[in-house]
């Protein structure tokens, strides 16, 4: 395969069938900018991660992933295995045709799909950190570009995943107003953070190398994804008034103001359930609802991701 074609990755299932209406008009943007590509969508669940080692290790220049924050973390698997096998791999593109597009939001990837695909045709290369988490279903290990999220927002992933096809942020919220009546004791865990702890009862962990999550909760404002370090936000365990109450801050990204909430940065973190069970996520993807332990590395600088340039709004 050509290093100067592109090998694009659409998941017709993002968005509950959004990304399927999406992709004939990705297909006339990029003809119409003379892009060189190859596009081919995804059949099943994990499918994307096979299509994008394969592509890596034919020697594609930039594998984009076309979809949500799910089809984006499988590409990103699938780049990792290549990288793992041959060494190098190749550098990820973004189209957010999903639901939430948090992760594409950080990196610098516009919303707007035609200023998406000019920024892929400008290839302007960003390196980025990303994060591994192991422990669930995944005991050898899943990397992950945006977050990995303990307690209320996975117990509220599983909540989006059951709605229509609700726009990205509307989906979260209703899902976030579901969960407060369904999760609200959390379990008493010890989070082990480089050389320091903290064991308290928790309503969620977010451990975050992106900004936010459901298209509008920044749950790390000031994260960065290039920095060696997670964002962590830790929430003790609320009642379902006080849920309710803080969720304006996280809207704003102002809930590091309340006393309830703290906020934190590592390169390795464990968490570990000392009472209770830990419903977990990563990018979207449920790693467990009954998991007993998690371990999470950084990996600095670890892919290259086609980004707008610094200055350009996303």
């Amino acid at each position: 395969m050509s290093p100067k074609r592109y090998y694009i990755i659409a998941n017709p299932a993002a968005g509950h069938g959004a990304a399927a209406r999406a992709i004939p008009r990705l297909e006339a943007l990029c003809r119409t900018i003379g892009l060189e590509f190859d596009l081919v969508r995804t059949e099943r669940r994990g499918h994307a991660i096979d299509l994008a080692r394969e592509a890596a290790l034919a020697g594609a220049g930039v594998v984009v992933a076309a979809g949500g924050d799910g089809t984006t973390n499988e590409v990103i698997n699938g780049l990792m295995q290549a990288k793992r096998k041959r060494g190098t791999t190749s550098a990820l593109g973004i189209l957010g045709i999903g639901r939430g597009n948090d992760f594409a939001h950080t990196v610098g990837v516009p919303k707007d799909l035609s200023a998406a695909c000019d920024t892929l045709v400008a290839g302007f290369l960003r390196p980025i950190d990303l994060g591994r988490v192991t422990g669930g279903i995944f005991p050898e290990g899943r990397f992950f570009g945006n977050c990995v999220g303990v307690g209320f927002d996975a117990i509220t992933t599983i909540e989006v995943m059951k709605l229509p096809r609700y726009g990205g942020f509307v989906s979260f919220f209703i899902a976030v107003m579901r969960t407060i009546f369904l999760y609200y004791k959390g379990p008493l865990v010890r989070i082990e953070m480089d050389d320091r702890s903290l064991t308290q009862p928790v309503l969620l962990v977010s451990v975050m190398n992106g900004r936010r999550l459901g298209g509008g909760f920044w749950m790390a404002p000031e994260s960065l994804p290039d920095d060696g370090l997670f964002d962590l936000c830790i929430a003790h365990e609320v009642g379902r008034l006080r849920i309710l109450g803080m969720i304006p801050h996280f809207l704003r990204g102002t809930q590091a103001s309340q006393p309830e909430i703290t906020m934190s940065r590592a390169q390795r973190i464990a968490i570990i359930a000392e009472r209770g069970v830990l419903p977990a996520q990563t990018d979207g993807e449920i790693i467990c609802e009954d998991g007993v332990r998690l371990d999470i590395e950084l990996l600095p600088r670890e892919l290259e991701v086609v980004s707008a340039e610094p200055g350009r709004p996303a």
